[in-house]
């Protein structure tokens, strides 16, 4: 970690997302805050702090020579387990906040299937001081829609909002019944709140541990047909249009959702989604191995899925990229296939699969590929826009696209190794990291 009053970026391509551009620029930072953003900088800035002269220089500025590299604003991410409170075991609020830095995300939306679940201040409070107290990436909580998780009774939203939730969720299970998530959508409107739809109809579901097709034909493994995603994906839509509330549907995965989202917006209804780097990257076949790293709710589905995905978001029909982080320990994934729980990690490989799978194979720009990092979650959820400007924080993300790394397991910075990538050779590294007045290195990870 470096802890600098005064730093200067120079020589690096900036990404401005909000403002759809990039340009070659220095950065100077004070005390955490971008004072000056010119070229040639360093230069400018070391003369106007040079010593009065016979005085002996002592220059606190640190310069990072970023030639040839990005800078970014740092990453959001919308989707994330943390585990604390209850498994601490699999990950902590520390481990799994500095895991996010170290992918380039410098907010992270936990969610709320920890235990107890957050359906209160309690945990809510709990989990914001922990995140303040660690001081990494900052933690935005996600409260359960409905007590325990259960889909049964509201939780109390209000409160949850005066205590700091972002969005309502029962991530990890659906909330099946209509009636119920109706009231979701129509209580949280009055917070202007979105509420995080984990579409799953579970009689179509149940006992299911991969992709309903023809490789879980040949292996014998009970198979999720796609259909019970989109079924709730429409049924929730609707839904969100008669209440005219905020719906927003994660980890999208198959292409008959991605063309029930495009009738949706293309009728006008308000809804936005997320998506995840494995639906983009990998397919039901890496099943085969049985590797029960594979093994992520939705399943991982066909080819012609992941190009939906990727058009998807190629078309904005996919608004942002999540990380769907979710570790767990390896005697729980060292099992048979049908035992395993669902779940891998993501934050440190989320930025190199989606810069290889969606911007080297050109679907989309390095403009619009940082705005599904960037601008496009954080709209989701209503906070202030990432951006690079003088007078405003500096949260930062320095990566290079020319760098060819292994994903290795001595680098994982969660507390969980549950990653099929493991091994891996990917393409585009995040380098270094600014927020909150610290700079943390991670090139040699």
């Amino acid at each position: 970690m470096l802890q600098n009053n005064e730093l200067i970026l120079s020589g690096g391509t900036i990404i401005d997302p909000l403002n759809r551009r990039m340009f070659q620029s220095d950065i100077y930072i004070e005390d955490g805050v971008i004072k000056k953003i010119a070229k040639n900088l360093a230069v400018k800035v070391h003369k106007t702090s040079s010593p009065a002269k016979g005085s002996k220089p002592e220059s606190n500025i640190k310069e990072f020579d970023i030639k040839g590299k990005y800078v970014a604003p740092g990453f959001v991410d919308l989707h994330a387990h943390l585990r604390e409170p209850g498994r601490e075991d699999e990950e902590t609020i520390e481990t799994g906040s500095y895991a996010a830095l170290s992918g380039g995300f410098t907010k992270v939306c936990c969610m709320p299937n920890t235990e107890p679940p957050i359906d209160n201040e309690g945990v809510v409070r709990f989990i914001l001081q922990e995140s303040a107290r660690v001081n990494f990436a900052s933690v935005l909580t996600v409260g359960a829609a409905t007590k325990g998780r259960k889909g049964e009774e509201i939780s109390e939203i209000g409160s949850l909002v005066k205590a700091g939730v972002v969005a309502v969720s029962d991530d990890g299970e659906p909330i099946s019944n209509p009636f119920v998530m109706r009231r979701v959508l129509e209580y949280t409107k009055a917070f202007d709140l979105p509420v995080m739809s984990h579409c799953e109809v579970k009689a179509l579901s149940e006992d299911g541990v991969m992709n309903e097709g023809i490789v879980s034909t040949r292996l014998g493994l009970r198979g999720i047909p796609d259909v019970s995603e989109a079924a709730m994906v429409y049924q929730h839509i609707l839904l969100a249009d008669y209440t005219k509330s905020r719906l927003h549907l994660a980890h999208i995965s198959s292409k008959k959702s991605v063309e029930i989202i495009r009738w949706a917006k293309e009728k006008g209804i308000d809804i936005t989604c997320e998506t995840c780097p494995h639906y983009f990257s990998l397919t039901d076949a890496f099943c085969s191995t049985f590797d029960t790293n594979y093994k992520v709710n939705p399943p991982l589905q066909t080819q012609a899925d992941v190009e939906a995905i990727r058009q998807g978001l190629s078309e904005g029909l996919i608004d942002a990229i999540a990380t769907d982080h979710a570790p767990h320990l390896a005697s729980e994934k060292e099992v048979e296939f049908d035992l395993a729980p669902f779940g891998m990690i993501g934050f440190q490989t989320a930025f190199a699969l989606g810069y290889e799978e969606l911007v080297v194979k050109k679907y989309l720009n390095m403009v619009d590929y940082i705005a599904k990092l960037t601008v496009e979650p954080a709209k989701i959820l209503k906070l202030e826009p990432p951006t690079i400007e003088i007078d405003k924080k500096a949260n930062l993300v320095i990566f290079d696209t020319k760098i060819k790394w292994t994903f290795k397991r001595e680098s994982i910075h969660s507390k969980s190794q549950n990653s099929p990538f493991i091994g891996k050779e990917l393409i585009g590294k995040v380098m270094l990291v600014i927020t909150g007045g610290r700079g943390f290195d991670f090139s040699k990870d």
